[in-house]
């Protein structure tokens, strides 16, 4: 893989870290904020609504500008964001800054895989969108364990100063192994904006949507409530859900690799596989929530299945208009974060009704299942699509 990635995968660690973070603090925040747990669930909506609005805006903003200066751009912001975060004095100011920082998370990607799949050859796209994925999942070994024990022994504040440093570091190395113009850099990118947004006049492409946020609104549903099922159904203490998370952020790291692997070689059976074994899993994992040893071996399966979708996914939606690539791949963030507030809100409304910590775990297993079933109708719509076109030009 070229070097030139690996602050792609910088980057991708600190908007990994402030996104995830949060789910780790929850109890934290909402006694610092006070709050309720379901309200200080906001701030993970929050973040996720900012990534939703910024993504297609600022792709389109930035689709004339070098690819380069639009990376270093956007982390810039991300930086701020992350400071103005850390500064904030009440929760409802801490929502404005998050949505802040969630503003260029989406076109950051967006762009960050168009330039990544440039910088390899057609067989192994899918490998080098995982390569700047593999930071999302590093942060959850290092970033989000390392926030969490910031925010309970030094407070939360000093979470986002650090991730805000990690931000200044990412556009120094992405001004250092960017190269200024990619030659393969919009070559591929229509020259208007009715010829970006046309992409969107196609079913398919709404449904690899719709099929991204159902997929991952799954996880999302489980992971946002991540520490109070660790600490009220599963019984560990509040000291120990850093390390359990560390073991989270492994499987998670162990699914992405496989996922960028498998849909290199398979795309359509591995996005099968992966909500399929996602729902099992998630299954699994709500049983054996009361069983410590059993918990721990279902928390790091949920963390390979579910991030095994995230490259999975990518390439997916992208294959639906290769001439729009880098906002279709933007948009495919949305839809990530769409699911992210999604499941957070429904994960939320399962526990403010007294189901239990475990029902957002049950409910994730349905939203697998919904996600499988939406897979097989875009399947089944481009397989149409695809036999009309043919028998047109016969």
């Amino acid at each position: 893989m070229p070097p030139a990635l690996f602050s792609l995968t910088l980057a991708a660690f600190g908007i990994g870290t402030t996104e995830f973070v949060v789910m780790g603090l929850l109890p934290s925040l909402a006694h610092a904020l006070h709050v309720s747990i379901p309200d200080a669930g906001h701030l993970v909506s929050a973040y996720a609504l900012g990534v939703v609005v910024g993504a297609p805006l600022l792709t389109l903003a930035a689709r004339r500008l070098p690819a380069r200066t639009t990376l270093l751009s956007l982390m810039g912001l991300f930086t701020l964001g992350n400071v103005a975060t850390a500064l904030a004095p009440n929760a409802a100011v801490m929502l404005v800054t998050r949505f802040v920082a969630g503003l260029p998370h989406g076109a950051f990607f967006g762009v960050g895989a168009v330039v990544a799949a440039g910088m390899v050859s057609a067989d192994r796209t899918a490998k080098a969108v995982s390569m700047m994925f593999l930071g999302l999942a590093l942060a959850n070994i290092a970033g989000v364990p390392l926030g969490t024990y910031l925010g309970t022994t030094l407070g939360w504040r000093w979470t986002f100063v650090v991730v805000a440093a990690i931000g200044a570091l990412s556009v120094i190395a992405i001004a250092l192994m960017i190269p200024r113009r990619e030659p393969h850099e919009r070559a591929a990118v229509p020259t208007g904006v009715r010829d970006e947004l046309a992409a969107f006049r196609r079913g398919d492409v709404w449904l690899a949507l719709g099929t991204v946020t159902v997929g991952f609104a799954s996880v999302f549903t489980v992971y946002s409530y991540v520490a109070p099922l660790l600490t009220e159904a599963a019984g560990f203490s509040p000291t120990s859900v850093s390390s359990l998370l560390v073991l989270l952020g492994v499987g998670m790291t162990v699914g992405n690799i496989l996922g960028g692997r498998a849909a290199d070689r398979a795309l359509i059976p591995s996005l099968y596989a992966a909500l399929a074994a996602l729902a099992v899993v998630l299954v699994l994992f709500a049983l054996a929530v009361p069983v410590k040893a059993a918990a721990v071996v279902g928390l790091f399966a949920t963390g390979v299945t579910g991030f095994s979708l995230g490259p999975i996914m990518q390439t997916y939606a992208m294959s639906k208009a290769p001439g729009s690539a880098s906002l279709i791949s933007a948009a495919v963030q949305s839809a990530f974060n769409i699911a992210n507030s999604l499941g957070a809100y429904l994960g939320g409304l399962a526990l403010s009704a007294g189901l239990g910590y475990t029902a957002p775990v049950w409910l994730g297993a349905a939203l697998a299942l919904l996600g499988l079933v939406q897979a097989a109708i875009v399947t089944a719509a481009s397989r149409r699509r695809t036999a009309s076109g043919r028998r047109s030009q016969a």
